[in-house]
């Protein structure tokens, strides 16, 4: 049996098996809003109007809806019986439910009972990926060395960026095909591929031993049987810091999936706005590390802030660029407002939030305020959307919600302590009493 004693930190193992795991979630959870945006209206609803295109990003969305309670049990059992046991189940739930996605009948077929079905699979991936961030984030952590915890952990996110990557690249010949071949079996292609990508991760995960701040806790009898009760009596101002920084995951659903329906109405190619993701997160690749490091050395505040307020900067030039007719100027704004400027705060937010929690209740504290934060994501493009920004003219629209977003994260992020220089074993102990507080 693993003790303390015999528990060694091994960051780069663990920023590894954080990339690996968070790559085949979102490559999962990716596909899916890229199928919304142009599969789904026409397969699973009675029409491919702008009706069809709210109803199938609210399916979308469904999937937030599901979060905070998976949040809820996985935070619990994560930080009850480890870190590394709970990120082996959301990995093969994510695949589960994706491959059944491939498998689904459409509305042609079943009828309402078609998108019923979506919204369950959809769920269930919600319920998975409510677990996988946080928990990658706390054990790459955990295992990180002090004063390097953001670079190692900004992999966690950069491996999401990865999973979104595949996602859109895999999509781009779907989207080619003769619609007969498309929207028949052509789109189901992709699902049915991560049955492949869950084997590949599943055994890179599975050879990760817990982390030795976890054991420590658990040695020591610090383990919570109630993880949530010390969470929300010690920690309840960090998990609504949480909450409100988190609004700015919304910047990357608008981007990812919005953004795509907006391009087709200004006129760009679906392969043109798909390749648009792909390159913006692949600079995002090497950008997030970078940002990572800079957040080890100045700190995580002045890094999430920038990337919150950045974003609502650029995405008016953006969106504009769509309609310009000059492709170059739109794929290096693109690349401007995702990878220079969303991919900062994308990057900080791991260490960021995970270092305002305790161990006996990091997972805990990450998941829950992540992923009622992630709400607001999940619903971001359908809202949108509904607001008339998928139209012409939408620009407005998106841009002034992502100010809104931003706003709030940034003045969120401001009210936090810095914790740079925090060693491991004193993150989140001045909330519980243990240790002065220091700002």
């Amino acid at each position: 049996m693993t003790t303390p004693a015999t528990t060694r930190k091994t960051p780069v193992k663990a920023a590894t098996a954080s990339f690996m795991g968070s790559a085949v979630e979102y490559y999962d959870f990716f596909l899916f809003g890229s199928a919304a945006a142009l599969i789904f209206p026409t397969v699973f609803f009675p029409s491919g109007d702008q009706a069809a295109l709210v109803m199938s990003f609210a399916t979308f969305g469904f999937a937030y809806i599901a979060r905070p309670v998976g949040a809820v049990i996985l935070g619990h059992f994560g930080d009850r019986i480890g870190r590394q046991k709970v990120l082996m189940f959301t990995l093969v739930l994510m695949g589960l439910s994706t491959f059944i996605i491939g498998c689904l009948p459409g509305f042609a077929q079943i009828g309402w009972f078609a998108p019923a079905l979506l919204v369950l699979c959809r769920l269930a991936q919600g319920l998975s990926a409510a677990g996988e961030q946080a928990g990658a984030s706390s054990l790459t952590l955990e295992h990180a060395p002090d004063g390097r915890r953001s670079f190692f952990t900004s992999w966690t996110l950069t491996g999401t960026q990865g999973g979104q990557i595949l996602a859109a690249l895999i999509f781009i010949p779907v989207v080619a095909l003769p619609d007969e071949i498309k929207f028949s079996w052509g789109w189901r292609v992709p699902f049915w591929l991560s049955a492949v990508v869950v084997v590949v991760a599943f055994f890179i995960r599975r050879s990760l031993h817990e982390t030795p701040e976890f054991e420590q806790a658990k040695a020591t009898g610090q383990i919570a049987r109630m993880p949530l009760l010390p969470l929300l009596k010690n920690h309840w101002r960090d998990v609504l810091r949480v909450i409100c920084c988190a609004f700015i995951a919304a910047v990357s659903t608008v981007f990812g999936t919005l953004a795509i329906a907006y391009g087709k109405e200004q006129g760009l190619a679906a392969s043109v706005t798909l390749w648009l993701v792909v390159v913006a997160n692949v600079v995002a690749l090497f950008t997030q590390p970078l940002f990572g490091k800079l957040a080890d050395r100045i700190g995580r505040k002045p890094v999430f802030i920038y990337g919150a307020l950045s974003s609502a900067a650029f995405m008016p030039f953006y969106m504009l660029s769509m309609g310009a007719g000059n492709d170059l100027v739109t794929f290096g704004l693109a690349i401007l407002t995702f990878s220079c400027g969303y991919a900062a705060a994308n990057a900080v937010w791991p260490s960021f939030y995970g270092e305002m929690f305790s161990t006996r209740v990091r997972f805990s504290g990450m998941a829950i305020g992540t992923q009622l934060g992630f709400l607001m994501a999940g619903f971001a493009p359908s809202i949108v959307a509904a607001l008339g920004g998928g139209a012409a003219g939408g620009w407005v629209v998106i841009s002034v919600f992502t100010a809104v977003i931003a706003v709030i994260a940034s003045v969120s992020a401001l009210t936090a302590r810095e914790t740079k220089d925090v060693p491991t074993d004193q993150l989140g102990l001045a909330a519980e009493r243990r240790v002065p507080v220091s700002v």
